[in-house]
């Protein structure tokens, strides 16, 4: 690989695409990042972040338990991860509820995650993957599953997108009005289960707040119009999805890091414009 003092030219971009594993990485980055940037959205919007990181745990504990039984990890982090959001759905709609249920669901799965390391000794390196994620080894089926997974959740959130908005910004409004709280936070953890399972293929269970929040919360803070936030969070996701896959190439450190940093960047740099504009309305007024 070039070392990291080198430039990147247009060349060094070709050669890097001549490899099937960044062309599997390039196109699984893409998948997941556009999903996570649209759900990840909401996920912010309605305050549930926690259930995000949460269902990322439960995903590691369906994971390792599905190599226990030598089936694919994918499908086990699948199963655990939309039974869990089901189950965080189910047991509270309301903010006070999503706390207790999330924090129900995340100690038993880490109790059961607990067990299933104790036999996972033998896989050490499944583990490290799963706890941290490596686009580059995703292979090419891989991403034909991911894509079908990404076309399901994005199907579903664009057919609950306007009563889930409706009753993440006016819940009270919204139940007189005859919407059911309780069937749309099912329904939206189920689809924020899939696309956190996705994640994980990326960037690992330790990880999935970059792609999943870290994007959103950006965009929310630079914009307050629904569609345009949208609309920046899917494209803040892909491109650090994009550039940390190519700094990953060029210097040999792992994606997942240069994804998280930029992530991390991205919000930070937010803030401060947000504080700086903020500061020069105040002294605009006075």
């Amino acid at each position: 690989m070039p070392t990291a003092t080198m430039a990147i030219t247009p060349t060094d971009m070709v050669s890097m695409l001549d490899y099937d594993f960044m062309r599997n990485a390039f196109a699984a980055a893409t998948i997941v990042a556009l999903l996570a940037g649209l759900v990840g959205y909401f996920l912010v919007l309605r305050g549930q972040t926690f259930a995000g990181h949460a269902l990322s745990h439960v995903g590691f504990t369906g994971a390792t338990a599905a190599v226990l039984l030598g089936t694919a990890p994918l499908w086990g982090l699948i199963l655990a991860t939309v039974i869990g959001g089901v189950a965080m759905g189910l047991l509270g709609e309301r903010l006070q509820q999503r706390d207790v249920a999330v924090g129900i669901i995340l100690a038993l799965a880490l109790g059961l995650g607990l067990l299933f390391l104790h036999f996972f000794t033998a896989y050490a390196s499944q583990a490290t993957t799963l706890l941290f994620g490596n686009v580059l080894a995703v292979e090419r089926q891989t991403v034909w599953l991911l894509l079908a997974l990404a076309a399901v959740s994005t199907a579903g959130l664009a057919v609950i997108s306007r009563p889930l908005l409706f009753a993440s910004l006016q819940p009270e409004l919204a139940e007189a009005k005859g919407v059911s709280l309780r069937l749309y936070a099912v329904l939206f953890l189920a689809i924020v289960a899939l696309a956190t399972a996705e994640c994980v293929q990326i960037v690992g269970v330790l990880l999935v707040f970059a792609l999943m929040v870290g994007p959103a919360a950006t965009a929310q803070r630079l914009t307050g119009a629904v569609g345009k936030g949208l609309a920046l969070s899917a494209g803040l996701a892909l491109a650090e999805a994009w550039l940390g896959i190519t700094l990953a190439f060029y210097t040999d450190w792992p994606s997942s890091f240069w994804i998280t940093a930029l992530s991390a960047g991205a919000y930070l740099l937010a803030n401060l414009a947000d504080t700086i504009g903020f500061r020069r309305s105040i002294r605009l007024a006075s």
